[in-house]
């Protein structure tokens, strides 16, 4: 059962702006998480040999309650949901309970623009929208076609009185080529700008750029992604969202034409996949609280996550589950094996040093107790 949150509703572009009450000092939390993947081994492991069924409701069992801690969750995802059958990297098609069981973890928000949008052509786009819709699960980054681009796209999110414009591109489709109707967002500095003014038209409190950038691997941000960063910025976006690079890279406030700081996180690695290799198997969640204070909204904290890819063997079967690395880090009885614990303990390590000597304006928010709690390592930049 998808658990409650405060007051959330979704707008199509081509709906009439209604007049939302401005009411002081009110809050917003949004939670960003990146890339969720489907490889070969986690559709494995989520088979019921017996029925042919899939079920990934496990995968999330233990990140599901900081999921619901937030207004508004938003997930990278970069698999198409293509149908049977089913295959994991290169050309990911994922059964429908994947995003099913995101859905019922907290996400309020999927983005689908990415390098494997293409992955089963144009006939996979259309069914991954088809699918989402159909779960009432809101989307943005891919359309059906041109007409519905221009409808839905920016994708408007209402929540405790405030209107979140929501925008999402890649740099590529691995070289696949993709033929209308159906439409890939691709990084177009022009078009972003184009798009970010008709958020602005739209009296969108803030726009936020989810982007899927940057070079493979790499724990720092390329300098096509720096200037890609600035020319949204200037164009007056309020935040931009990194992902791709399946290893998390820094995040930092850079300033708009006016001054003001905007977070840019450049990526926050991956959300669960099956990579192993270091600093793959795990992510950062990206955690904002919005304030609405006399009519103005101002983003208030800026905070992460860390979380880690836990896989033990289950009755003969590798499974997969998301860990908020916090909880569990001086938690080793709960690990099969000493080994998975140290892997884990890397990979908080290795974060760590590269965040607490590169962030700027983010702490990390630490899980005791199953609440999360303020650990600020540097301060929060005001903008």
């Amino acid at each position: 059962m998808r658990r409650a949150k405060r007051s959330l509703s979704v707008a199509a572009a081509f709906l009439p702006c209604m007049l939302i009450a401005q009411q002081p000092d009110t809050v917003l939390t949004l939670l960003f998480a990146g890339d969720i993947m489907c490889h070969d081994m986690q559709l494995a492991s989520a088979r019921n040999d017996s029925t042919g069924a899939y079920h990934f409701d496990s995968v999330f069992e233990y990140i599901a309650p900081v999921l619901g801690g937030s207004d508004i969750a938003i997930g990278n995802l970069e698999v198409t949901l293509g149908g049977a059958p089913y295959t994991g990297y290169p050309a990911f098609s994922a059964p429908d309970d994947l995003a099913a069981s995101c859905m019922k973890a907290g996400f309020d928000v999927l983005v689908t623009a990415n390098n494997h949008s293409a992955d089963r052509r144009g006939a996979g786009i259309t069914r991954t929208i088809r699918v989402l819709d159909s779960l009432g699960m809101p989307h943005t980054g891919t359309w059906i076609s041109s007409e519905a681009r221009d409808t839905l796209s920016p994708l408007m999110i209402s929540g405790n009185g405030m209107r979140i414009a929501l925008l999402n591109y890649t740099y590529g489709t691995n070289g696949i080529t993709v033929n209308p109707p159906p439409l890939v967002a691709y990084i177009d500095t022009l078009r972003i700008a184009g798009d970010v003014k008709k958020a602005r038209e739209k009296n969108a409190d803030i726009t936020i750029v989810f982007i899927h950038w940057g070079n493979e691997y790499d724990t720092l941000p390329s300098p096509a992604q720096k200037k890609t960063a600035q020319a949204i910025i200037r164009a007056g976006a309020g935040m931009i969202i990194g992902s791709h690079p399946h290893v998390i890279q820094p995040m930092t406030w850079l300033p708009d034409s006016t001054g003001a700081a905007r977070p840019v996180v450049w990526s926050m690695g991956n959300f669960v996949s099956n990579q192993r290799r270091r600093r793959t198997d795990g992510g950062a969640m990206t955690k904002f609280e919005l304030t609405r204070t006399n009519g103005e909204v101002k983003i208030t904290s800026s905070e992460y996550i860390l979380t880690w890819v836990y896989t033990p063997v289950i009755n003969g079967k590798k499974q997969f589950r998301i860990l908020p690395c916090s909880l569990y880090e001086n938690n080793p009885e709960f690990f099969q094996s000493p080994s998975d614990y140290s892997a884990m303990k890397l990979f908080v390590s290795d974060a760590r040093r590269l965040l607490d000597g590169s962030n700027t304006g983010f702490g990390e928010l630490i899980n005791e107790g199953g609440g999360l709690i303020d650990a600020t390592r540097l301060p929060v930049t005001d903008n």
